[in-house]
């Protein structure tokens, strides 16, 4: 079996975790020139914010949502997708990085144990190392565990 790994709202979970006063605000991380939205929380996705509009469309959330924005600080990114790495590497020796929020699992030998259990072990092992959210897939192959 094979478990995908992927951060939830990773470039706004990051900036929630070192700015803890943006938790449960609706939030949005801008592109490297601020043109455009590259990442939500789960509170702008809930406004209708959509991924990769115009910096400007969505000023007026600002006023009426109190909505946060935050330029990309890819420097932080990286460094808290290296952290969950090693969390995860912790748990099992074989993780494959696939992205820079997403992470393959192979849970050879684990024959005998309960998969949802394990699985939310993984969420709160790394919840309690980064402070990341993230989603657990379990599946016989890497495309299965994605859906």
């Amino acid at each position: 079996m094979i478990a995908l790994i992927d951060c939830n709202n990773f470039y706004a979970s990051c900036e929630q975790v070192f700015q803890p006063q943006l938790a449960g605000k609706p939030l949005v991380v801008l592109s490297n020139n601020d043109g455009n939205v590259i990442a939500r929380s789960s509170e702008a996705k809930k406004l209708g914010i959509g991924m990769g509009v115009l910096t400007g469309s969505v000023r007026g959330f600002v006023r009426s949502h109190e909505l946060q924005i935050r330029s990309s600080n890819y420097a932080l990114y990286g460094d808290m997708s290296s952290r969950v790495m090693e969390t995860l590497e912790e748990l099992l020796p074989n993780v494959e990085h696939y992205s820079i929020d997403e992470a393959f699992l192979k849970l050879d030998g684990l024959k005998y144990i309960d998969l949802q259990k394990y699985g939310d072990q993984i969420r709160k092992k790394v919840m309690k190392g980064t402070g990341i959210p993230i989603s657990v897939g379990i599946a016989p192959t890497k495309a299965l565990s994605k859906a």
